[in-house]
């Protein structure tokens, strides 16, 4: 063993992400988005097994779901399955060799954060 402990390492995450690419953002994103819908999605089948069981427990959760703070998660949820669905297009597209030179690339990736902003705003404005 080292006499010397190996110290924690300080990561400044958003310096690092100031200096990312744009495809390295996307990218990152698309992992994030598709882990909150694998957490989220328990919860939604459960939530709708039981509005579809009991009645009660539907007027209950209609309830809750009017609230503004659930509006935003819904937001939130809408922009993961938007953003999910436009990146994995891209990255059908690249893996068909398709835009992976470094500025079609780019491109692609700025058109996969507008287009979902776009999506989630389109939808998003639906449920408020």
């Amino acid at each position: 063993m080292d006499k010397q402990q190996k110290r924690p390492v300080y990561l400044d995450l958003p310096k690092l992400a100031s200096k990312m690419s744009i495809t390295a953002k996307v990218s990152i994103l698309h992992r994030a988005s598709g882990v909150l819908m694998f957490v989220a999605l328990p919860f939604i089948l459960s939530l709708f097994h039981k509005s579809l069981t009991n009645a009660e427990f539907y007027s209950n959760c209609y309830a809750i779901g009017s609230l503004p703070i659930m509006k935003i998660i819904y937001i939130v949820l809408i922009w993961a399955i938007m953003h999910h669905m436009c990146a994995g297009i891209r990255f059908v597209l690249l893996d068909m060799h398709k835009g992976i030179d470094r500025i079609p690339a780019q491109r692609s990736a700025r058109w996969v954060i507008v287009v979902s902003l776009l999506l989630t705003i389109a939808l998003g404005a639906l449920i408020w």
